[in-house]
């Protein structure tokens, strides 16, 4: 049961020798929960499950996943806000972290950067920008310039308000182009719109791109992170076009404020410790994802910067949620 919201207000500033005894109890002397956001069998549900299991042995006490799906990920991120801060409930906080503010801001927690506790980093994906095989552009550059020559004509697909939505405003903004979005529910309907010629262009997860692109059904043109992919190293970074241009998925774990500091520090070095062991990083390649290593720090550091980037995007682009 949860403490009523008054009570953890007065738990949340004491000290941990003032808290109940339970609490002084070795950490962790029970099994710890993790939620998640996502449905259960989706890249992000397989990620967090892996982590879990490898945390559990790092820990030493059991990590279990709990998929708490939907309110665009704020049913998630609102239990673990206003659980006991104990450390005993963890988020798997992704993105939508940094977008929910600015796109959705009656959705809570209404600013994570001050209700929720960063404890350390889990992954960054990257994205594959692949286009229908039938549109000349061979690069990007290419690209840019025949959606100048056809403004407005070209259409994208994506779920509205995700990365891969705003990822695509965003090189649209960058690039100076105008096209329009097909919204659709996911991404194999966005993947099946692309081979069919329903959209032109779309940013899709690597695992859900790569048999696409072997059996040349889409072509791809660049990769949204920084660095290009291993699985796919001919394709250049669409920062090798647009200078500075960055559009990931990242996970990090998330407590709720007021969890002592010892135990914060306690589950980011168990955490630490999974993320930079190089068989969980290369388990993590295989699904397209790149494990990473950092504390509070920088997981405040990227909420930060991440929450202001979507807001330029969303405000330029006048998004809305539907």
């Amino acid at each position: 049961m949860q403490p009523h919201p008054g009570r953890r207000a007065i738990l949340a500033t004491l000290p941990l020798a003032a808290l109940p005894a339970r609490a002084q109890e070795p950490y962790p002397s029970r099994p710890i929960t993790v939620v998640n956001a996502y449905a259960a069998g989706g890249q992000t549900d397989i990620a967090t499950r892996l982590t879990a299991d490898r945390l559990t042995q790092a820990i030493g006490q059991r990590v279990v996943v709990e998929n708490r799906v939907g309110g665009a990920t704020s049913i998630a991120s609102t239990l673990v806000a206003q659980a006991r801060p104990d450390g005993y409930t963890l988020l798997a906080g992704t993105s939508s972290l940094a977008i929910n503010p600015t796109l959705q801001p009656k959705l809570t927690p209404r600013d994570p950067q001050a209700e929720l506790a960063p404890v350390g980093m889990v992954y960054r994906g990257a994205f594959v920008f692949h286009v229908y095989p039938g549109l000349p552009a061979r690069t990007l550059a290419e690209f840019i310039a025949y959606a100048k020559e056809n403004p407005g004509k070209l259409n994208y697909g994506g779920v509205v308000g995700t990365v891969v939505h705003l990822a695509t405003e965003m090189l649209c903004q960058r690039a100076g182009i105008e096209m329009t979005a097909v919204p659709n529910r996911g991404g194999v309907e966005g993947l099946l719109d692309l081979q069919a010629g329903r959209i032109h262009c779309n940013f899709q997860s690597p695992v859900e791109a790569l048999p696409s692109l072997q059996e040349g059904k889409t072509r791809a043109l660049a990769i949204s992170s920084r660095q290009r992919l291993p699985n796919l190293p001919d394709v250049p970074t669409v920062a090798e076009t647009l200078p500075g241009f960055e559009a990931v998925l990242w996970m990090a774990l998330f407590a709720p404020v007021g969890t002592p500091e010892p135990v914060i520090a306690k589950v980011a070095a168990a955490l630490r410790s999974v993320t930079g062991d190089e068989a969980y990083r290369a388990r993590m390649a295989q699904i397209g994802l790149a494990a990473e290593s950092g504390g509070p720090a920088e997981v405040r550091t990227l909420l930060a910067e991440d929450t202001a980037n979507w807001r330029k995007v969303i405000t330029e682009a006048g998004i809305r949620a539907g």
